[in-house]
C-alpha cells in the first residue's frame, strides 16, 4: 500500500472548500458531487454524546467502502466527564483516502461540534477554510458561559475564516422521533446518529452496515434501535434536501494489495495475534490480567475465544495476574499478562522471577501518559527504560514494539516466537495511539504465519560419570542457550523452581559466587544472542546525510514527514526499530553512516539515551509528551532544520 509520494499530505477537501486533487463536479439527485482524494473529519462533543460510537461507525462504513484510513480516538479518563466542559470533550478523528496514508492527519478538514465546549476545544486545530458543522441547539447562554465565551461565536465574526454550517441537530432529531414513543431525553440521545447520517450522505458512505449494527446493538430494546435508525436516516435525508449543503463529496476506494481486508484496531490485532501464536505453537493460551486503561480491550476480546482454547483470568490485582500467567507457563501454556505502565511497576518482581526461572512469558504493556495514574486515556512512549531496566538485579528482557495498529498482530507472534524459542519473558510495548487507532488490515492466510516450536523436554538430557541418565533443568541448548521446558508431572523430569539462584546445569540452589557470575552472564548472553532481522534503511539515493530513526507508533508521523521532505526535494533517510532489546546487529553500522541522527519520541529521549550509551553516537532527540501523536508537519520542519544545518557547514 506504499506509494512513492504521499499525496494525502498535500490535498484535502470537504465542506470547508476542497483543496488539492479534485475531480470535476458531477450532478446526482440534483446536487453536484465533487471527487476528492482524501478527507479528515473530527467528531467532537461531550463524552456522553456518543462521539466514539459515531466515529467508529463512520470508520466501519469507510472501511467497507474500500478507502485507506487511519483514526485517532481522543477521550477523557472519566467514565462520565462533566457535561459541557472543556475537560469533558471527547473526539474522534478519521483520515480516509483513495491512496496509502499513514496518520490520522494533522488538521481536520471538517469539525462536527456538538456543543460550545467541543468547538472551543478543537477550533485551534482547524486550518483556515475548514468546515464546521455545529449543533446550534446547544449554544445557550449557560453553555457558552461554562467554557468562557463572552459572546456567541455563531453570531459574531470570530468564525469568519471558516465555512460555518449551523444545524439544529437536537431539534431535527426530536422532530424525526416525535412518533417514536421515546421520552424526550432518550430521543435527544440519538442526535449523534442524525449527525452520522448527515456525514454519511455528505461523503457517500454505505449505510446498511450501520443499520444492521444498531439493530444488533439494541436487540433487546427494539424501540431504541428503530429510533436510532430513524434518526440516522433523517440525517441522510436532511443532507439530501437542505440548501445548507449544496455539494456532496466522494472519495474513491484505495488501490490496496490483493487480499481480504478488515478494519482493525491495535488492541484487537494484538488479541488476534496472541490467538494465532497459540494456534501456531500448539500451546493453550492463558491470559492473567487485571483491567487497566488502555489494555482492557485485550482481556475483553480474548474472553470471547474459548473455542480456540483460550483461558482468561481476571485477577484481583496486577501481581496476581502475572503470577497466574507465569504459573500457566510453568504448566506448559502460552502465558500472557496485559497491562499499562503502572501495572508493569507492580509486576516487576514477577518478571524478574520469570527471568530467573527462564520460562516463556509475554508481558504486554499498552503505554499511556505517566507517571503514576498520569493520563490514562492519552498516549506516550515513556516505558522503554522501565522495560529495559525496571527490575532488581541483572534481569535482561527482550523488547518488541509494533509500529502500526495492524502490526500489533505480527508483533504478538514475534514476541511469542522469542519467548518460546529462548525461554524468556518478553515485553511487548504498544501504546494508546496504536491500541485505540485503526486501519485496514489484510487478513493473512494461516500458512503465511510463522511456526513456533515449543520443543518440550521428553526425557533425560545428561549422563553422569557413573553412566546413569538424569534430567538437568538448566542444561542449555548450545545455539539458543535456552534451558529445557519440562511439563510438571512428566515422569523422570521432576525439578526444582524458585527465585533463588540455581546451579548451572543441575538447577540446584547455589550461593557460589563463580556460579552466580556465570548464570548472570549466561542469561544476558541468551538475550543478546536472540536472532532478529537487520534494520532496513529507506534511503532512495543512498546519499542522505540525515537519518531519522524511530520506534513504535511514531512510524506514521515520521514516514509522512519524510515523504513531505522528499516531495519538496530534500534528502533524508529513514529507519524504524521494531526490536529494542536486542537491537538489530547492524544498527551501529547504520548510525555511523550518517552525519546527523534525529530520534523523535513521545518521551524525553529514552531511545536516544540508549543509542548514545551503546554506540557513542550523537543522537539528537526531538520529544513531546502531550498525550498526542506527532504531526507530520512539525517533524518535517525538524528534518528540514537538520538538513539546513548540515548544508550550512
Amino acid at each position: 500500500m506504499t506509494s512513492e509520494v504521499d499525496q494525502a499530505e498535500t490535498a484535502s477537501g470537504g465542506p470547508g472548500g476542497p483543496k488539492g486533487r479534485a475531480e470535476p463536479d458531477a450532478a446526482v439527485r440534483g446536487k453536484p458531487i465533487r471527487r476528492l482524494d482524501r478527507v479528515i473529519i473530527r467528531f467532537a462533543g461531550d463524552s456522553g454524546d456518543g462521539m466514539q460510537l459515531t466515529g467508529d461507525r463512520f470508520t466501519s462504513e469507510t472501511a467497507s467502502f474500500g478507502n485507506d484510513l487511519s483514526t485517532l480516538p481522543n477521550f477523557p479518563a472519566e467514565i462520565r466527564a462533566p457535561a459541557g466542559t472543556l475537560p469533558g470533550v471527547s473526539s474522534f478523528q478519521l483520515h480516509f483516502a483513495d491512496h496509502d496514508i499513514l496518520t490520522p492527519g494533522d488538521a481536520p478538514d471538517v469539525l462536527v461540534a456538538m456543543n460550545p465546549a467541543a468547538l472551543k476545544a478543537n477550533l485551534g486545530d482547524l486550518p483556515r477554510g475548514a468546515g464546521i458543522i455545529v449543533n446550534t441547539d446547544e449554544f445557550t447562554k449557560r453553555a457558552l458561559a461554562k467554557v468562557g465565551y463572552a459572546a456567541d461565536p455563531l453570531g459574531d465574526d470570530s468564525l469568519s475564516a471558516y465555512r460555518l454550517h449551523k444545524v439544529p441537530l437536537t431539534t431535527l432529531t426530536l422532530e424525526a422521533l416525535k412518533d417514536s414513543g421515546l421520552a424526550r431525553r432518550d430521543a435527544e440521545r440519538a442526535k449523534n446518529m442524525f449527525a452520522l447520517g448527515l456525514l454519511s450522505w455528505m461523503y457517500h458512505r454505505p449505510t446498511k452496515s450501520t443499520e444492521s449494527f444498531l439493530r444488533k446493538k439494541f436487540a433487546k430494546k427494539p424501540l431504541v434501535a428503530e429510533a436510532n435508525i430513524t434518526a440516522f436516516r433523517a440525517g441522510w435525508n436532511f443532507g439530501e434536501t437542505t440548501e445548507e449543503f449544496a455539494v456532496s463529496y466522494e472519495v474513491p476506494p484505495a488501490k490496496l494489495a490483493p487480499g481480504r481486508y478488515r478494519n482493525i484496531s491495535g488492541n484487537l490485532a494484538l488479541a488476534y495475534g496472541l490467538v494465532a501464536a497459540s494456534e501456531r505453537s500448539g500451546l493453550p493460551l492463558f491470559l492473567g490480567s487485571y483491567p487497566i486503561t488502555p489494555a482492557s480491550d485485550i482481556l475483553h476480546e480474548l474472553s470471547k475465544h474459548k473455542n480456540f482454547g483460550v483461558r482468561t483470568f481476571q485477577a484481583e490485582d496486577e501481581i496476581a495476574g502475572i503470577g497466574a500467567a507465569l504459573g500457566a507457563a510453568f504448566g506448559g501454556s502460552l502465558g500472557v499478562t496485559t497491562t499499562s505502565g503502572p501495572g508493569v511497576a507492580l509486576k516487576s518482581e514477577t518478571i524478574g522471577l520469570a527471568v530467573s526461572l527462564e520460562l516463556p512469558l509475554l508481558v504486554v504493556d499498552i503505554q499511556r501518559g505517566g507517571p503514576s495514574t498520569g493520563l490514562p486515556t492519552k498516549t506516550e512512549q515513556a516505558d522503554l527504560l522501565q522495560a529495559m531496566f525496571g527490575r532488581n538485579g541483572e534481569a535482561p528482557v527482550p523488547i518488541v514494539a509494533p509500529a502500526t495498529p495492524a502490526e500489533c498482530f505480527t508483533a504478538a507472534l514475534e514476541a511469542a516466537r522469542i519467548a518460546v524459542t529462548y525461554r524468556t519473558p518478553v515485553m511487548l510495548l504498544s501504546d494508546g495511539y496504536l491500541a485505540n487507532g485503526s486501519e485496514p488490515w489484510r487478513i493473512p492466510e494461516p500458512d503465511e504465519l510463522p511456526a513456533i516450536e515449543p520443543g518440550f523436554a521428553t526425557g533425560p538430557n545428561h549422563v553422569l560419570e557413573d553412566g546413569s541418565e538424569v534430567f538437568w533443568p538448566y542444561q542449555r541448548d548450545p545455539r539458543t542457550l535456552a534451558r529445557p521446558w519440562a511439563i510438571p508431572g512428566t515422569p523422570g523430569l521432576e525439578h526444582r523452581v524458585g527465585g533463588i539462584e540455581k546451579q548451572d546445569g543441575t538447577g540446584n540452589i547455589s550461593y557460589d559466587p563463580a556460579n552466580h557470575d556465570l548464570m548472570v552472564r549466561t542469561r544476558q548472553a541468551k538475550v543478546d544472542g536472540i536472532t532478529v532481522p537487520e534494520l532496513t534503511v529507506d534511503d532512495p539515493d543512498g546519499d542522505s546525510r540525515v537519518l531519522v530513526l524511530g520506534w513504535g507508533s511514531t512510524y506514521g508521523p515520521i514516514t509522512a514527514a519524510v515523504r513531505r521532505v522528499r516531495t519538496d526535494g530534500g534528502k533524508v533517510a529513514q529507519a524504524h526499530l521494531r526490536h529494542l532489546n536486542p537491537f538489530p546487529a547492524n544498527l551501529g553500522t547504520v548510525l555511523a553512516g550518517y552525519d546527523k541522527v534525529i530520534v523523535p519520541e513521545m518521551n524525553l529521549g529514552q531511545l536516544a539515551l540508549l543509542l548514545r550509551a551503546k554506540y557513542l553516537v550523537d543522537a539528537q532527540s526531538y520529544n513531546q509528551v502531550r498525550g498526542l501523536p506527532f504531526k507530520a508537519a512539525q517533524l518535517a520542519d525538524v528534518l528540514w532544520a537538520a538538513i539546513g544545518a548540515l548544508e550550512g557547514e
